[in-house]
């Protein structure tokens, strides 16, 4: 069986004001023309298929063009809903849309509930489990606290379950959206963490062949057989590393993983440059970088004049400029931005404790800030799903 694995288009998303729908088409075109040049038997794509839960029209478009295409190929598509996706609107149409060979598996009470596909070796069981918000489904899975990784662990129960009644050989791939511990993030991935714990260890997803994962938007390997696709194409300045891509797997009869990276095209290079202004303008290395999208750090101690304009001049697709003097991190003026930096919401409010009366929260504190801001991040879930 060979699939390609993909996640996280975001249909919809810009970046930094640049609209990005012509590079999404793209990259729909160099999908459907890799399954076609590779002789792909199944498409997988593991969820944030939009990019917020009501996507504009433009992005709807793109999507159902995406189907079509892929449903003129006669190749089966799994697709679950990612933490970006509304699952019930992705979800609309999913038993019509079965017969055409799109499948998709939004609800988490068909986590159990495989999309089976045979190749010459056998059946080959792929589970959808959509994107499982902890305080949305712990009473579907019965789990007395919500958290990632008892939502997930009871999942994977039901597809260990339904994996041992079927005929022995039966290979299997599981799709999921979640943050597995050690994978690396980056800036535009939207935050999951429930009770101080984002991740969830690997060791979850025991007992299948591949597991095809979604959320995070670099393309990583977490073990042979667990991996992330990563995002087809930039969505912040921190992804400026990424090579973007998917993977083509091919499973044998045995179950063995074999997966090589198809690159994916990308609009523009990304750059993060960072120096005083003049440093910028004049550093000759700096020259292959002038038609990448450009966020520069300037470190000038005092603010330069028009120092888009002037930058603008050299890299014209500059997109983003921040300002970040070389202070000693102690010394008055340093903005309170960079005073924040990587500090999480509940590590800001812990600060602010300490602050104003002298000591930091106690245990017994950091549990009811930390029950607060789950709260919060739960009902505002509960508000996108209603929407």
């Amino acid at each position: 069986m060979r699939f390609l694995h993909t996640s996280d288009w975001h249909l919809g998303r810009a970046f930094h004001r640049v609209d990005m729908l012509d590079a999404q088409a793209a990259f729909v075109g160099h999908l459907v023309e890799t399954v076609r040049e590779h002789a792909v038997d199944a498409v997988v794509v593991s969820g944030d298929v939009y990019d917020r839960a009501v996507p504009p029209l433009a992005a709807v478009e793109l999507y159902d063009d995406a189907l079509h295409r892929l449903a003129r190929l006669g190749v089966p598509t799994v697709m679950i809903s990612g933490n970006h996706d509304s699952a019930r609107r992705l979800g609309v149409g999913a038993g019509l849309l079965d017969r055409a060979g799109i499948h998709l598996r939004t609800d988490p009470a068909g986590c159990g509930i495989p999309v089976v596909l045979p190749d010459a070796h056998g059946d080959v069981a792929f589970y959808g489990l959509p994107y499982l918000e902890p305080a949305l489904v712990k009473a579907e899975f019965a789990v007395e606290k919500a958290g990632h990784e008892a939502v997930l662990a009871a999942a994977m129960d039901r597809v260990r379950a339904d994996l041992a009644g079927r005929a022995a050989g039966t290979r299997s791939v599981v799709l999921a959206h979640a943050f597995v511990t050690g994978g690396e993030q980056s800036d535009s991935e939207r935050d999951i963490t429930v009770g101080g714990v984002a991740a969830v260890p690997a060791g979850v997803f025991d007992g299948v062949d591949y597991v095809a994962l979604g959320h995070l938007h670099g393309c990583q390997t977490l073990t042979g057989r667990v991996r992330y696709s990563g995002s087809p194409l930039p969505y912040s300045f921190s992804e400026h590393r990424h090579r973007k891509s998917m993977w083509l797997v091919d499973l044998d009869a045995a179950g063995t993983v074999t997966a090589e990276r198809v690159d994916c095209p990308v609009p523009r290079a990304l750059a993060r440059l960072r120096g005083t202004l003049d440093d910028l303008l004049a550093d000759p290395a700096l020259t292959r970088h002038e038609e990448a999208w450009v966020e520069a750090t300037l470190t000038d101690p005092v603010r330069p004049d028009d120092p888009m304009a002037r930058l603008t001049e050299r890299f014209p697709h500059t997109l983003s400029l921040v300002f970040d003097p070389e202070r000693a991190p102690d010394e008055p003026g340093v903005s309170y931005a960079r005073r924040l930096a990587d500090r999480t919401d509940q590590q800001i409010a812990e600060d602010f404790v300490a602050h104003v009366r002298g000591a930091g929260p106690d245990a017994r504190e950091q549990a009811v800030l930390r029950d607060a801001f789950d709260a919060v991040r739960a009902d505002e879930a509960v508000r996108e799903v209603a929407r």
